[in-house]
């Protein structure tokens, strides 16, 4: 391909996802600092943040396949913040292969309806009802994963439904680049569920999320901490090369933050698209603008001081 010019950014890192033919090579203006971040993103738009991301990333890989662990919205009347249903509604339609997972009736009733709407031709929804923890054994071993297939597995739980042990299979499928994951982390309420546990039964469920047995350490950290602290997980223990926490929080013009999204990857252009969508998103005026790849270690004290 070439020297690249100052300034300008391959994309043809990323093997195994689409051929060097098809990749551009991108002319961009140097980012000077990240103080988009304190644009907050509220909560009814974190299902517009997971769609305009996977748009985004698809126009790079030409194709994708979706995993979502807990797919129905917590308020079933509101299907417009259900996170599949954007998903599906993006275009172009790149996305090809979807599993929706979810625990209660009533939930896999409204994924049936959203399936139904949009299934159609070249494009496979597969509806799966019961825990999570145990179906994401039948998708992964359904052979639809390959090294090859771009994949995104969205794992937003309430609390403590995603066993620690369900990502470690997700992030181990590949022996490549591994499956992209957005883990949702419940800062707002977590302390007042740490505090609650009594019972033997739901600290054991408590350590499966957390995978460990130091869980009750979580309990009076800045949410940040935590954050952070997952983070580090991510990269140590299940070898991602980039994990980001973004703060969502429970108003429009900011507010206390109630979750964590932790953006896990390995491709190095993925976190510039998350920073892109995250501004666009949460109502940056010049989201638009190009971006590249950073130092995003080096600025993260701007992401985070304050929050």
């Amino acid at each position: 391909m070439g020297r690249l010019a100052e300034g300008e950014v391959s994309l043809s890192s990323s093997p195994m996802l689409f051929d060097a033919s098809e990749i551009p090579t991108i002319k961009v203006a140097p980012e000077k600092n990240f103080q988009s971040l304190r644009h907050p993103l509220w909560t009814e738009n974190k299902a517009r943040l997971i769609q305009e991301y996977i748009k985004l990333f698809t126009y790079v890989t030409k194709h994708g396949a979706y995993i979502d662990g807990f797919a129905a919205p917590q308020r079933r009347e509101r299907s417009d913040l259900c996170s599949a249903k954007l998903v599906l509604e993006a275009e172009p339609q790149r996305v090809r292969e979807l599993w929706l997972c979810d625990i209660d009736s009533k939930g896999i009733a409204l994924l049936h309806e959203i399936k139904a709407t949009h299934e159609s031709k070249g494009r496979r929804i597969h509806v799966m009802e019961g825990d999570f923890n145990t179906t994401v054994s039948t998708i992964l071993a359904s052979g639809r994963i390959t090294e090859r297939t771009a994949t995104f597995a969205l794992l937003d739980q309430r609390t403590f439904e995603c066993a620690w042990s369900t990502v470690e299979a997700i992030a181990r499928h590949k022996k490549g680049t591994k499956i992209e994951i957005f883990y949702f982390l419940a800062t707002g309420w977590i302390d007042r569920s740490i505090a609650a546990v009594r019972r033997e039964a739901t600290a054991a469920r408590v350590e499966r999320w957390w995978g460990r047995s130091d869980w009750r350490t979580l309990r009076g950290l800045q949410g940040v901490e935590r954050a952070n602290l997952l983070v580090q997980r991510f990269k140590a223990e299940l070898g991602y090369a980039f994990a980001y926490p973004y703060a969502i929080h429970d108003a429009r013009q900011g507010g206390r933050t109630m979750y964590h999204m932790v953006h896990a990857t390995d491709h190095p252009e993925a976190s510039p698209l998350m920073l892109r969508a995250y501004r666009k998103v949460s109502g940056r005026s010049d989201w638009d603008r190009p971006t590249t790849q950073l130092d995003l270690d080096a600025h993260w004290s701007e992401f985070t001081e304050g929050e």
